[in-house]
């Protein structure tokens, strides 16, 4: 639900201003990863944390908590237009300028050799799933694992514990989509 997804919220408000994270983290104080964990909905920042951050915008938390999205009438995206939430081995494009008020998020990622989501699993709402393109790419979803190869493909829901790593010596490309957008 648009109301609970506050790091969507702080993303959207970020890239409306057109400040980047470490430019936003600077203003605020703050450290780098606390953006990025506050916008994955990995962190839940206090009251008078989130007022730092959003005094560095600026935008008063009102202003902030009242924003309703307004959504592109955009169909079509070149592949220059995708926007990159992703950072470092892993790349993650998305479909549209942000995620924040919509349904479902659509994504190009790509990993590098050896890059995965982390040693911790991720677990969150929702559902998830998506087609490798190419490269192969292991897959762990409650503890049960899988190398997939192109063509093959996942579909689960997001509670359960899950990691993504790229197997072998070429990147690992993907398509997927989750609901409810979670980057």
């Amino acid at each position: 639900m648009v109301e609970d997804d506050l790091g969507g919220r702080l993303r959207y408000v970020r890239q409306l201003h057109k400040l980047s994270q470490r430019e936003l983290a600077r203003r605020a104080g703050v450290t780098n990863s606390t953006i990025s964990l506050i916008e994955s909905n990995t962190s839940n920042p206090s009251v008078g944390a989130l007022k730092r951050i959003l005094d560095g915008i600026p935008i008063s938390m009102a202003d902030f908590f009242g924003l309703t999205p307004t959504l592109p009438k955009k169909a079509f995206y070149r592949e220059d237009e995708l926007t990159e939430i992703g950072k470092g081995a892993v790349s993650y494009r998305q479909v549209g300028e942000s995620a924040f008020g919509r349904a479902l998020q659509i994504l190009k990622e790509c990993y590098q050799p050896g890059a995965d989501t982390g040693v911790i699993p991720l677990v969150h709402d929702g559902e998830e799933g998506g087609i490798i393109l190419s490269g192969r790419l292991e897959v762990t979803v409650d503890g049960e694992r899988r190398v997939l190869g192109p063509g093959d493909a996942y579909y689960f829901e997001s509670r359960r514990p899950h990691r993504f790593r790229c197997i072998g010596p070429v990147p690992c490309e993907v398509v997927s989509a989750c609901t409810p957008p979670t980057f």
